[in-house]
């Protein structure tokens, strides 16, 4: 297998005032192409800091970040933001639709982004979210506002939209966090049918049942500990 996302001692050191607070501590991590791993640790161990590392939110204080072979502390912004855009499909607690939006412009929404090189034209794009609606088992709330949708809903729209660009990988954040316990299996479930079909997971989740028949890494004070 081929390393999706590699790290070699990465550091990320806040200045509060004149106390410096290390939120990694030379921690190292590698996640293979279709991998599915989660994440876990105690707060403040470092889980968030390191996923947005990933997604190229957040940049190393030290250390070295590989991402498909590429170090992303040499990558200029609009490299990072073509990655963020075409490789990395991400899937937040809070959801973060847009109220005005439909279902179906939510998740076509994210391809307007897309260099020009890339772009595709609208009925493109339509044709492809309506597949990822599909996908995610949303198809008769095409036409529906996020207001109208129950939590488990929303973050399925949350899936499609994150899988509308055929991305090498999906990052979430605690996406069962706000969910009750039928809708939080329904989501995994969902995440994992995804993988199955060869798109990488990370996740990050403080429940170990959410994690099951994932691979875990457990973070405590900025390290992997296992």
């Amino acid at each position: 297998m081929k390393d999706l996302v590699k790290g070699q001692e990465l550091w990320k050191t806040y200045k509060l005032d004149s106390t410096e607070v290390h939120a990694l501590r030379g921690l190292n991590i590698t996640v293979d192409e279709g991998e599915f791993v989660s994440i876990m640790g105690p707060s403040g161990s470092g889980k968030s800091t390191l996923l947005n590392m990933i997604g190229g939110l957040d940049t190393p204080t030290k250390g070295k970040l590989y991402i498909g072979g590429k170090e992303t502390s040499s990558m200029k912004d609009k490299e990072l933001t073509k990655m963020r855009a075409k490789d990395i499909g991400f899937i937040f607690q809070t959801f973060n639709l847009l109220p005005a939006l439909s279902v179906l412009d939510n998740v076509e929404f994210p391809m307007r982004n897309l260099t020009n090189g890339e772009k595709l034209d609208k009925s493109s794009r339509i044709q492809r979210a309506e597949e990822c609606v599909d996908i995610v088992g949303l198809t008769p709330r095409i036409k529906y506002l996020p207001a109208k949708l129950s939590g488990g809903e929303r973050q399925r729209v949350a899936i499609a939209r994150a899988l509308v660009n055929n991305p090498k990988f999906i990052l979430a954040d605690e996406p069962t966090g706000n969910l009750d316990s039928e809708a939080t299996a329904n989501i995994i479930n969902l995440l994992h049918e995804v993988n199955d079909q060869g798109t990488t997971v990370i996740m990050v989740t403080h429940d170990l049942d959410t994690a099951k028949d994932t691979k875990v890494m457990k973070i405590r004070d900025g390290v992997i500990e296992s």
